[in-house]
C-alpha cells in the first residue's frame, strides 16, 4: 500500500471481531491546516465531520463498501473499522486521495453545500 497519510493503519490482531479487522484512525488535534480548509467552507473538520462527508462520498461512489467498514467521528478524532485487508484498501482508494492533499480536500469541500451537511 503507498501512503496511507493521514490516515494510520493498524491491524486489530487480538482485539480484532470480523467485522472490526482493522483500523484506520486520525488525530484532528494538530491539523490546523485540516481545520482551516474546512472552516472557509463552512464545516466544523472535526472527527465527526469527517465522517459525515466521508459516509457521502462512499454513497455516492462506492455504496457496496459501507456494508464494510464502521465510520466514527467524535471531537478531534476520526476513525473507521473495516472487516480486512481488502476493505481497508478500497476505502483509502476512494478516499485517501481526496483527504491527504489540503488541496485535494479544498476543492471537494468547495463543492459541498453546508445546509447538506450536520457539521
Amino acid at each position: 500500500m503507498s501512503t496511507t497519510y493521514p490516515f494510520l493503519v493498524a491491524d486489530l490482531e487480538d482485539q480484532a471481531t470480523p467485522g472490526r479487522q482493522q483500523r484506520l484512525l486520525v488525530n484532528l488535534s494538530n491539523m490546523d491546516d485540516y481545520y482551516n480548509v474546512f472552516e472557509k467552507y463552512g464545516f466544523s473538520g472535526s472527527g465527526a465531520s469527517w465522517a459525515e462527508h466521508i459516509e457521502t462520498i462512499l454513497e455516492e461512489h462506492a455504496p457496496a463498501l459501507l456494508d464494510h467498514v464502521e465510520l466514527l467521528g467524535q471531537g478531534e478524532i476520526f476513525g473507521v473499522y473495516t472487516d480486512g485487508p481488502g476493505a481497508t484498501e478500497q476505502f483509502l482508494a476512494l478516499i485517501q486521495p481526496i483527504f491527504g492533499d489540503l488541496g485535494s480536500l479544498s476543492k471537494y469541500l468547495s463543492q459541498a453545500d453546508p445546509g447538506d451537511f450536520f457539521e
